[in-house]
């Protein structure tokens, strides 16, 4: 039987290349359901290529526009609302699920996944940074496979296949430096989103683009492998990779060093989320060592503050994460609409993160009430900077 799989986040960059993976495997897998956010015309389209059982828009203004879109295909449910978000995941038929919803609206309906006992095949790395403590111990209690689809984390993930209990020592973290990594502090003062946008290495979404100029998104991805990988923060090491060939790496006791390697293509990752532990065919182009320099740099902490704030954010543990990951989504979309400059992001977060109310154990509620308070703070530091 095929493999049902609902996708929250089909109209962004990781589910559109998902379907592609579904389109590509259509003997294994099938598509349960479709969500998103705003962009209701696209979702439109998706659910009429693949015919899932249901669709959710998450902005409950576009209810009645989806709907109409979709008058003529009434096996096709039609949902709105975080609400049916959360119970969409829940439905018997569905066998994993693909969290690839942006920031920190992921949590929720990734929770309710993981207590209906589904696999997780997770693109929304929000979710472990605001809280991995309490995902972990919810997928351990509910014995509900947390699979990542982080390149980065897949290549350490693939790098840690067949090796048991074998000791690590370092997780070597990589990432591309962005678009401004040969700027000095001055210049980056000047940069704009649209400078930030016409860069990427891999196919992503505005907000993430942004993260990953700022480094922002590196240092989610060290809090996120600590909780996946069980490594301390100490044991994780960053490093600048331009090439983007080497997608991140393990050193083990012996000193020995496994990687995975290939061209930036997401549909990899989510590939092998999906079909782990077997290794499918997937079309497109092949890696030509011959062509590629393997460059490895180390980051400047102080000239991209977020990665430093990250790994502090990490160290202080409780709700500090939850508190980082508010501020940054508050500044990341002023910047994108101009509102805040490429070095006063970093400002605002430090800001947040000393005014916010900290919680060394920090519960469900915690996390939400934390999230709402450090984004009005975040909202009134950014007031107080402009």
């Amino acid at each position: 039987m095929k493999q049902q799989i609902a996708i929250l986040g089909s109209t962004g960059s990781i589910g559109t290349q998902a379907l592609q993976v579904i389109e590509e495997h259509g003997d294994r897998y099938e598509v349960y359901c479709l969500t998103a956010n705003n962009r209701v015309e696209l979702l439109a389209q998706q659910a009429r290529k693949f015919r899932p059982a249901a669709v959710v828009i998450a902005n409950e203004a576009h209810y009645d526009t989806l709907r109409q879109l979709l008058a003529d295909l009434p096996d096709i449910k039609v949902h709105a609302g975080k609400q049916a978000l959360d119970d969409i995941v829940t439905a018997g038929p569905i066998d994993m699920v693909l969290a690839a919803m942006v920031g920190f609206a992921g949590l929720s309906p990734t929770i309710n996944a993981i207590r209906a006992h589904k696999k997780i095949c997770l693109a929304n790395k929000e979710t472990l940074v605001v809280a991995g403590e309490l995902i972990c111990r919810l997928a351990a209690e509910n014995h509900a496979p947390i699979l990542p689809v982080d390149s980065e984390h897949s290549a350490i993930f693939q790098s840690l296949v067949g090796e048991g209990d074998n000791s690590v020592e370092k997780i070597l973290l990589t990432c591309s430096g962005g678009p401004f990594r040969n700027m000095d502090a001055r210049q980056l003062e000047h940069v704009t989103a649209a400078d930030a946008l016409r860069h990427p290495t891999w196919d992503m979404g505005a907000k993430i683009t942004i993260d990953s100029a700022t480094l922002m998104n590196k240092g989610f991805e060290v809090i996120e492998a600590r909780w996946l990988f069980g490594v301390p923060a100490e044991k994780i090491q960053v490093l600048i990779h331009p090439q983007s060939v080497v997608h991140s790496a393990v050193q083990f006791c012996d000193g020995s060093v496994k990687a995975q390697l290939g061209v930036p293509d997401m549909r990899l990752p989510i590939q092998y989320a999906f079909s782990f532990p077997e290794r499918l065919t997937l079309s497109g182009q092949r890696l030509n060592l011959f062509s590629h320099p393997l460059e490895f740099f180390e980051p400047d902490m102080q000239k991209f503050r977020c990665l430093a704030l990250a790994f502090d954010a990490l160290a202080r543990g409780g709700n500090m994460p939850c508190i980082l990951n508010a501020a940054n989504e508050v500044v990341n979309e002023a910047f994108r609409r101009d509102r805040c400059s490429f070095t006063q992001m970093a400002d605002v977060v430090e800001q947040t993160m000393a005014r916010a109310t900290f919680d060394a154990n920090p519960s469900l509620d915690t996390y939400f009430n934390t999230d709402a308070e450090a984004r009005a703070i975040a909202a009134e530091c950014l007031a107080q900077n402009s």
